[in-house]
């Protein structure tokens, strides 16, 4: 039972580590996939988080997911029951994190318990919504400022790519 549920953390832990600093960030600075289907102000994300086929978001959807999906190849051999549990508990997670649109409060006791386990509440996600630079972290809150300082370096990057520097001719 506890390796199950040890499985199970390592999992959405590690998952969400390698889906913020290798999809989530990187796709905000490079990318506009995940910003156009995620985050435009035209979307009706009620329809986008539940009900939604269109490919692009599907797309989107298994790209945030491929992270979790190749650590479940990874730790299956060490419990498949874990692995399935922190699969479930990961997509509940994704739909909690989304109920805000519908008017969802999270109850203060839970948003207790949420801040000693840095788990992502869905206010904090749906600032993410609204200010694409603050609330990384799918399901920890602990990815918060790593994944900011990432955006900032990536960004760096980004305009290094754009703007090489020229080689200055010496007097």
């Amino acid at each position: 039972m506890l390796e199950a549920i040890a499985i199970a953390w390592l999992l959405l832990f590690f998952g969400d580590f390698l889906s913020t600093f290798c999809y989530h960030v990187p796709e905000h600075v490079f990318g506009n996939l995940h910003l156009t289907t995620h985050h435009s102000w035209k979307k009706d994300f009620r329809h986008y988080a539940i009900l939604t086929l269109n490919p692009q978001v599907l797309l989107d959807g298994i790209l945030g997911a491929l992270p979790y999906l190749l650590m479940a190849v990874v730790l299956w051999s060490f419990s498949p029951i874990g692995v399935i549990s922190g699969l479930l508990l990961g997509q509940l997670h994704v739909w909690w994190r989304h109920v805000v649109a519908l008017g969802w409060q999270t109850p203060k006791p839970v948003a207790i318990l949420c801040q000693i386990l840095f788990i992502t509440t869905p206010e904090q996600h749906w600032l993410h919504h609204q200010k694409t630079n603050f609330g990384f972290g799918d399901i920890f809150t602990v990815f918060e400022q790593p994944a900011k300082t990432w955006m900032r370096w990536l960004r760096l990057l980004r305009i290094h790519r754009r703007y090489p520097s020229v080689p200055r001719a010496s007097s």
